[in-house]
């Protein structure tokens, strides 16, 4: 019988004498069934501790590359720091890219350099490009998994996925909105960041499905290009409204909330010029500063949350299952969608952005 451990170290894990173990692992005779049993049951167990030892510790450098503003990029962040230290039996060392924007190819040349430089894993939040499935493709082939943070490249050979339903977060936004409506006609103002950002491509599809099927009264425009910044934000809505006039709800799938903001309010009806435009019902994704800020200020109604620090446990998750440091029945799930309102804000949120109380009428 094969094995890795002295006659000794079998010996007091069965419970026998080393003469015992000896005859055992020689095949000799005069050996019980049940004690032969024991110790290659002994045998078996020193394998397994002798596994979880080598897991203990086990260091796993990580990649994250993402292309988000700024506020989100500090919130995925922060979440993912609160996450590391509970991520047993492996230590994540993560190495962070996170931009505003980055082209096409910086993503392909800096997922070029992880390949070169070897990594663990790659957690991923880019545009859904065929240059950067082919990269993705790439890494695989090197034995470097890659997780899909927030909006996905399936077809890409990445590992897994970690984040939302998108399409049901959108679905969630039109249901919202057709109800704040009250079944009265009007435009509702929809703006993406990127439309190559599936995960927000997604969230429209889901959200045009929705609104088109069960409230056809309101008719959406399309303010979207603006990456999530505010200057060219504010430009695009700004452009809409000179176009399309009053707006009765806005849906805001990629941030920029205070710009899309500031366009309405400069926007004002040509017969009632004393009355700045105000929409009934106002949707956001994610509990950053800012939403929060104007959920409390009731500028906007309310914001489609999931737990980020969620997604990046189960995206680390895949990272250790991959390296058979995890079992794949053991990997956490995605977040789903919550409705946050200014009476429902996380106790979490709050004391992270510094607030007292869940809500208060003070701006």
């Amino acid at each position: 019988m094969a094995h890795r451990f002295l006659v000794k170290e079998i010996a007091l894990q069965a419970g026998v004498g080393p003469a015992t173990v000896d005859r055992v692992l020689n095949g000799r005779a005069h050996v019980r069934d049940h004690t032969r049993r024991r110790v290659e049951q002994a045998i078996r167990e020193l394998e397994d501790q002798q596994l979880q030892m080598a897991r203990t510790g086990r260091k796993l450098v990580v990649d994250v590359v993402v292309e988000a503003p700024a506020r989100f990029a500090n919130e995925i962040r922060d979440a993912l720091d609160a996450e590391l230290p509970g991520l047993h039996p492996a230590v994540f060392r993560p190495r962070l890219d996170l931009r505003e924007t980055i082209g096409t190819e910086e993503v392909v040349a800096t997922l070029a350099a992880i390949a070169r430089r070897g990594s663990h894993g790659v957690l991923l939040k880019a545009r859904d490009v065929p240059a950067i499935a082919a990269a993705i493709g790439e890494l695989q082939q090197r034995g470097i998994p890659v997780i899909t943070l927030f909006t996905d490249l399936p077809d890409s050979g990445r590992v897994a996925y970690a984040g939302l339903d998108n399409r049901v977060a959108g679905a969630t936004a039109a249901y919202l909105i057709g109800q704040w409506t009250r079944a009265q006609p009007g435009r509702v103002l929809v703006t993406m960041s990127d439309e190559r950002f599936r995960g927000e491509e997604e969230r429209e599809i889901g959200f045009r499905h929705a609104l088109e099927a069960r409230y056809p009264h309101l008719e959406i425009v399309d303010a979207s290009g603006g990456h999530g910044l505010d200057a060219p934000t504010e430009a695009r809505v700004h452009a809409a409204l000179a176009q399309h006039g009053e707006i009765a709800a806005v849906y805001s799938m990629g941030g920029g909330n205070p710009a899309i903001l500031r366009a309405l309010a400069q926007r004002q009806p040509k017969r009632q010029p004393e009355r700045k435009q105000h929409p009934v019902c106002f949707i956001g994704h994610d509990l950053d500063r800012d939403n929060v800020r104007l959920l409390r200020d009731g500028q906007i109604h309310a914001v489609l949350h999931h737990e980020l620090r969620q997604d990046l446990r189960a995206a680390c998750h895949h990272v250790m299952a991959f390296h058979k440091l995890l079992p794949a029945s053991a990997v956490s799930t995605s977040s789903s969608v919550v409705v946050v309102t200014p009476e429902n804000i996380p106790a979490s949120v709050m004391a992270r952005l510094g607030y007292s109380t869940a809500y208060s009428t003070e701006s």
